[in-house]
């Protein structure tokens, strides 16, 4: 069957609309920024019969596309959704799931993290854009329809606008799922590898944590709108999902961790960074929060100079030129947990691990040939993870998700920002000496550029905003404004 292939856009990107870093310590890691913006510019696709083109491609095959990519890439198309179809992406995945629209894409995994909901929570405090929440909650439902897809859909459904079987199914003790399908591959998680659409085993705690998470977005997204009925449905859902959650924690160990999916449904103890999923859903108390802090903070869990390593380092299934999802560093992970962690009190943390990854893609960009964002990194070298084979490096020019951590995370954790256009608000929690800041962020239509030095910060602004710092919230008119920098840095 000869499908129509993507065509890239022929305009070079405009870098006078996207938000310019300033980071004079480490001009490396602004390289890196600006490389990760072009190479995901040619991620921007057009294609006929695609119901939405033109569209990001995840940069894996260009006849399929696949929902938590096209998730997370929004988290950085947030940024610049002029230029980067971010959320408009989903319609690919909503109007053929949920309105029968014909497609000449394949949505491979209908059944793959459901972030739809978080996605676009996200997106709307970059743009503000309140109209975008009552056509996707009153118009068209679909993120009910998705949430509701996911707690419904037999394992093994079949859909004419997908290429493979579901193989997600809620049953009374959790969710059955398997790696491939949860996007962790070749995860140790599951204790039995056999071929796709078997559940490994046991019950997946991560998709019943991304279900809290859609539940708790949804409610969210209501209340913008006024829906409070629907808010209140859909707080009923997240805890009731956290509550199941909950029973996937181990105190003795601090830990989330499967559950073997027949009686007596005992722990499954491999450690991976699925752990902060729960934590981003609202799932865990304080005490909680903390022990998953301590396992980023631990260099034999999930620490040390390369961050985030997909199994925890003293596991025996650990592989330290990454074999995939065996200890390859996969920046949305990452990215979900960085946040997940500053949003539960450890800001710091997620700062220090944030500079340390993304140095470490920079290295890999400066030391390995060729130059360029992979895939997946090794946890143990500056160098691309290996593949499944443990062998051959992961794909290259990857931008696609792992765009995320030289451009979002660099802005939301390392550089300190963070942006809610719904209440013209810019978040600024200064962490680095010396001369940092952004020029030219996006806050809904405002424009605002933030520098500081040691001891003052500048802002300028082309409407009102209210500027927050970590000990005061400071409304500023629009023109330039010259505050005092308070606080203690961390060293490059």
């Amino acid at each position: 069957m000869n499908l129509p292939q993507p065509v890239a856009l022929d305009r070079p990107l405009d870098r006078s609309a996207l938000p310019a870093p300033v980071l004079d310590a480490a001009p490396e890691l602004v390289e890196l920024y600006w490389a990760a913006w072009e190479l995901a510019y040619q991620h921007v696709v057009t294609r006929e019969g695609a119901p939405r083109s033109p569209y990001m491609d995840e940069g894996f095959d260009p006849d399929t596309i696949w929902i938590w990519d096209t998730c997370f890439m929004a988290h950085f198309c947030k940024y610049a959704p002029d230029l980067f179809p971010g959320v408009e992406s989903f319609d690919n995945f909503y109007r053929p799931m949920y309105d029968g629209a014909p497609t000449s894409l394949k949505i491979h995994h209908p059944d793959n993290p459901p972030l739809f909901a978080w996605s676009e929570l996200e997106y709307v405090r970059h743009t503000g854009d309140l109209d975008r929440v009552r056509w996707l909650l009153r118009d068209r439902r679909y993120l009910q329809q998705h949430f509701a897809f996911m707690e419904g859909t037999p394992a093994g459904s079949r859909f004419p606008h997908s290429n493979i079987a579901t193989t997600v199914e809620r049953v009374p003790r959790g969710y059955l799922w398997e790696g491939v399908t949860s996007g962790m591959d070749n995860t140790p998680r599951a204790p039995i590898q056999g071929e796709h659409g078997t559940s490994g085993g046991i019950l997946w705690f991560d998709v019943a944590a991304q279900q809290a998470l859609s539940a708790r977005s949804i409610a969210t997204l209501a209340r913008l709108i006024g829906s409070d009925d629907l808010a209140e449905e859909y707080d009923a859902h997240h805890a009731r999902l956290v509550a199941l959650v909950d029973d996937f924690w181990s105190a003795e160990h601090g830990s989330y961790f499967d559950r073997f999916a027949e009686e007596p449904y005992n722990f499954h103890r491999v450690r991976t960074p699925a752990v902060y999923w729960p934590l981003l859903a609202g799932a865990c108390d304080a005490t909680q929060a903390d022990a998953l802090a301590a396992a980023l903070a631990d260099p034999k869990c999930f620490g040390g100079p390369v961050p985030w390593p997909s199994v925890a380092r003293d596991d025996p299934e650990f592989r330290p030129d990454g074999m995939y999802w065996r200890g390859g560093v996969w920046i949305p992970v990452a990215y979900a947990s960085a946040r997940a962690l500053a949003d539960s009190g450890h800001a710091d943390l997620a700062h220090r691990a944030s500079l340390d990854l993304i140095r470490h893609m920079a290295d890999t960009w400066s030391s390995y040939s060729p130059a360029t964002i992979w895939e997946a990194y090794s946890p143990t070298r500056p160098a691309p993870s290996t593949a499944k084979d443990d062998r051959t490096p992961v794909r290259p020019d990857f931008c696609g998700w792992s765009a995320l951590a030289p451009i979002s995370m660099l802005i939301e954790h390392v550089l300190g920002f963070r942006v809610d256009a719904l209440t013209r608000t810019v978040h600024y929690r200064p962490h680095l000496p010396g001369r940092t800041g952004i020029r030219n962020l996006r806050v809904g239509e405002t424009r605002v550029t933030v520098i500081a030095d040691d001891s003052t910060l500048t802002v300028t602004t082309d409407a009102p905003i209210t500027f927050s710092l970590p000990d005061r919230d400071i409304p500023l008119a629009p023109g330039h404004h010259t505050l005092e920098r308070k606080g203690t840095f961390t060293s490059l």
